[in-house]
């Protein structure tokens, strides 16, 4: 592993066209090596998209791997270029909302798309919290942890820290930056539609809105055509949120999420089993 970690660290000596055109060769190579991820991807993209053709969600999972893979090589940059490289390969629309992150209770609602992390240096601008699973390799898990520490004050939890800290560090004033929208099972779930799928969906994030009484601003992280960068685009605090109905709430979220998803296709997580979870008496659909 630390060889590998090695060979990631001289990667981001790289000018960005090269590290890019490397990643979409690997991940085009990936699509063809990996017949599960492959298979569990195209069969998201069959339930969420059955308007297109065959060919045209084979082209999406193409394209997808293709950038997964750069994300991982691009975290190179990330993890250790100067701040004044990264910062200027990030585009933000309109602006970081700072004035608001400061001014009372915030959960940054970033779904999974492949640049998530790049959304998470964009939103450095004051103290966060945010989620963590700690990884089983040592060499990794620092990693990890010291990526997301380099660029300021950071409180990690984990999802066996339960919720109180969560609630606690927003109380403080500390923005959470939140992932919210992947399958962790029925518990603290509901079944909400997801592409029109029953998609079990952490409801997590209105629940917390409406015990802390913070604001939701959504983020999403994509890449720049022509290898010039990433975009981090900032939407506007929901309104009316998460009102008296959490499934409602919970809804809205994957509302949203569907619509970014349109517009950058390729770049959602498809090869994570969105839909492993099923209501009872539903067969599976990766089997």
């Amino acid at each position: 592993m630390r060889f590998l970690i090695f060979l990631l660290w001289l990667l981001h000596f790289l000018p960005l066209p090269v590290l890019g055109r490397i990643g979409n060769a690997i991940g085009w190579l990936m699509y063809y090596a990996i017949p599960k991820r492959r298979k569990i991807a195209l069969i998201n993209l069959r339930l969420c998209m059955p308007e297109l053709s065959e060919a045209e969600r084979v082209d999406i999972a193409k394209r997808h791997f293709m950038a997964y893979s750069r994300s991982i090589l691009e975290r190179s940059l990330i993890w250790w270029a100067p701040f004044e490289r990264i910062h200027g390969l990030i585009e933000v629309v309109p602006a970081v909302p700072q004035a608001q992150m400061e001014s009372g209770p915030t959960i940054l609602f970033c779904p999974h798309f492949v640049c998530l992390d790049v959304g998470g240096v964009a939103a450095r601008v004051m103290p966060l919290s945010t989620m963590y699973s700690p990884q089983k390799n040592k060499a990794f898990d620092d990693l990890l942890r010291y990526g997301r520490e380099r660029y300021g004050p950071v409180r990690l939890f984990t999802r066996g820290d339960g919720i109180k800290p969560i609630i606690r560090a927003l109380r403080e004033g500390i923005p959470y930056y939140m992932l919210p929208d992947m399958d962790f099972g029925e518990k603290d779930a509901a079944f909400v539609p997801f592409f029109g799928i029953p998609a079990a969906t952490l409801t997590a994030m209105g629940r917390l809105a409406g015990a802390t009484g913070a604001k939701v601003i959504p983020l999403v992280a994509t890449f720049l055509p022509n290898y010039k960068g990433y975009k981090v685009e900032f939407y506007p605090a929901w309104e009316d949120y998460p009102g008296d109905d959490i499934i409602a709430a919970t809804r809205r979220m994957n509302a949203f999420i569907e619509d970014r998803v349109r517009e950058h296709p390729a770049e959602y997580f498809w090869t994570h089993k969105r839909f492993k979870t099923r209501p009872p008496g539903e067969p599976s659909f990766y089997d």
